[in-house]
């Protein structure tokens, strides 16, 4: 049976993660806790919004209310590493080479890794960013689309269009899919060879929370009863595709998925705080964790494949050891 190692903090978690294996816990609050031989803390922002991690995964990247971008490492030194003013950081990216994108108002900077700051603006607000997997690129969710920008180069931006509003975005690991979660319950995708559209629809609530299968043949998502999961193995994604419906309950939402580093398994943290781990190939569910106190916000694999990191709405937050 897995165990559950809890963590009872006093607030909403923003993200869990782990820094070079150690568990973190971002509050709303700009604190950062890590279990290291004992609990620790760090003041980060004063008011936390946003957070990553980067790709080296030894470095959270968090934006917030004080308008400052901060990266916290495993030792528990927390930095200042870009500013925005007086400006609200609503949403940060980690990008190659130590490159970050961090959005605030109509504005989106890259932080590039010579250490340049390029600024770009839009004519509305800057909703979500996202670094391909390859390249110096990265795109904004936006008003009626998605926007992306080659940052280390002068050269146009490529325009995608779709109308609603886009709040979130993320690039398939191959970088041949851009997806976007919308303020309506759905989806929205490109492929971006060609500009052709991907519409997911048909969600009960928004999603808030993606996850890639580990080659990027799977999209999970949240938004409803059962963590939904769509082909993108085929040219053209999803389209004409029915999802995988994983984990189904009948009175509880999905707020969190994170799939398996490796295998096509998927950690699914729903509104009550239950955790199920669920295979795709026969939807056969694992119960990693009851219900708590607040809706699962938060969840990350460790490199080992043996322990998850979830947090939470209410701050009940946690390690689930699965190998024991």
């Amino acid at each position: 049976m897995p165990t559950v190692a809890p963590l009872d903090l006093d607030g909403h978690c923003v993200a869990a993660v782990f820094l070079a294996d150690v568990p973190h816990f971002a509050l709303a609050d700009g604190s950062i806790h890590r279990l290291d031989n004992g609990h620790k803390t760090v003041q980060a922002n004063d008011g936390l919004l946003c957070a990553t991690i980067d790709l080296t995964g030894t470095r959270l990247i968090t934006g917030g209310e004080d308008g400052k971008v901060f990266s916290t490492g495993p030792g528990g030194e927390a930095k200042i590493v870009a500013e925005a003013g007086r400006k609200w950081i609503t949403s940060v990216a980690a990008g190659p080479q130590g490159a970050l994108a961090y959005g605030a108002g109509k504005s989106a900077w890259v932080k590039l890794p010579d250490g340049k700051v390029k600024e770009f603006s839009h004519p509305r607000s800057v909703e979500g960013l996202g670094f391909a997997p390859k390249g110096l690129r990265f795109g904004v969710a936006r008003y009626n689309g998605a926007t992306l920008h080659f940052p280390a180069t002068d050269g146009k931006p490529t325009e995608l269009e779709w109308a609603g509003a886009h709040t979130g975005i993320t690039f398939s690991p191959d970088g041949n899919f851009l997806v976007t979660t919308m303020q309506e319950n759905a989806l929205h995708g490109w492929k971006l060879a060609d500009g052709k559209h991907m519409r997911m629809s048909g969600y009960p609530a928004k999603v808030k929370s993606l996850s890639w299968s580990a080659k990027g043949k799977w999209l999970a998502s949240s938004g409803a009863p059962a963590a939904i999961v769509w082909p993108f193995q085929a040219k053209d994604g999803p389209m004409g595709k029915a999802p995988l419906e994983l984990g189904t309950r009948a009175n509880a939402m999905v707020t969190a998925v994170a799939c398996h580093p490796s295998d096509e398994v998927a950690a699914i943290g729903y509104d009550d705080g239950m955790v199920l781990a669920v295979r795709f190939a026969d939807a056969k569910e694992v119960l990693l964790r009851r219900p708590g106190n607040g809706a699962i916000t938060a969840l990350m694999w460790d490199r080992s494949e043996r322990r998850i990191v979830f947090g939470s709405a209410a701050g009940d937050c946690g390690v689930i050891d699965i190998s024991a």
